[in-house]
């Protein structure tokens, strides 16, 4: 890949001080509008983790989304989500746990 051909990718410096990179992506409309969930099973194997995401409704249940990511990734998106979490609950009060 040469330079030209490089996606464009930023480097920013987050208030404590980690480098942050912003990556400019293209989507289509379909997947900028999402997709919802309201339920999640996850599997793994020795190289990956499997995350499906499912709607589940009167009518049944109906699987949207499949991402297959690696265990390091995986455990990243938990550190993401976790902090997010903390952040969320913050500003708008602690989501109680609700059991399906």
């Amino acid at each position: 890949m040469t330079d030209d051909q490089q996606p464009n990718i930023d480097k920013n410096v987050t208030m404590d001080n980690q480098v942050q990179k912003e990556l400019e992506l293209t989507t289509t409309e379909e997947i900028k509008r999402g997709i919802f969930s309201n339920y999640m099973i996850v599997n793994h194997s020795p190289e990956d983790f499997t995350l499906d995401f499912i709607l589940i409704s009167r009518t049944g249940g109906t699987l949207n989304s499949r991402v297959i990511v690696t265990p390091s990734h995986f455990k990243r998106m938990i550190t993401v989500m976790a902090d997010n979490l903390k952040k969320y609950e913050e500003k708008y009060g602690e989501i109680p746990e609700r059991q399906i």
